[in-house]
């Protein structure tokens, strides 16, 4: 019998390789409950990370937040889990960068993996999709469909909110960063 999404998730995550961080808290959340707001989507609007109208993966290229919200919640399972990383200090942004990085790490890890089940899942990510130099957005279909991630947040996902249903934490103490992604199943 062919092996789902979902078992092969199990099964690799019982063998990730020491080259990617491992999962820290993971949680499997009912689709339906995960917290969508348009809050959390006009923080992109605002355009705080500079990415606004940059690419695919972020707004206004990723779509209108209702409609993923309505898309993802048909989804009958949802695997959220985070990686956390040890900064210098509160202010090292750098190493902030060097974390997210190693979190896609993961995430690719994970997707290329789950790729032979590509209609059996959604991947959602950490911040916008860095795998372009230059996006195509908004003059050419995106380069590597397959391999770009939205953000959760570009989704309209309340993250924080998510983070407290899921009992996992937002915040793991002083000088730490913790990233988050959701598969959907």
């Amino acid at each position: 019998m062919a092996a789902t999404a979902k078992e092969r998730l199990n099964e690799l995550l019982s063998a990730l390789p020491d080259s990617v961080p491992h999962i820290h808290e993971s949680a499997w959340v009912e689709p339906a409950s995960v917290p969508f707001t348009e809050e959390v989507r006009k923080m992109c609007e605002a355009n705080r990370c500079g990415m606004y109208g940059k690419c695919w993966t972020c707004p206004p290229g990723v779509g209108h937040w209702e409609d993923l919200r309505d898309q993802y919640r048909a989804y009958k399972e949802a695997y959220v889990f985070t990686t956390c990383h040890v900064l210098e200090d509160s202010f090292d942004f750098e190493g902030m960068q060097e974390a997210a990085a190693a979190h896609k790490r993961l995430d690719a890890l994970i997707a290329e993996e789950l790729r032979p089940f590509a209609g059996q899942f959604v991947h959602l990510g950490v911040g916008a999709c860095t795998i372009c130099k230059t996006c195509t957005y908004p003059d050419a279909p995106c380069r590597f469909p397959d391999k770009a991630r939205q953000s959760m947040e570009a989704c309209g996902i309340d993250v924080v909110n998510l983070s407290r249903q899921c009992g996992i934490k937002y915040i793991n103490g002083a000088d730490t960063v913790t990233y988050f992604s959701m598969l959907l199943f």
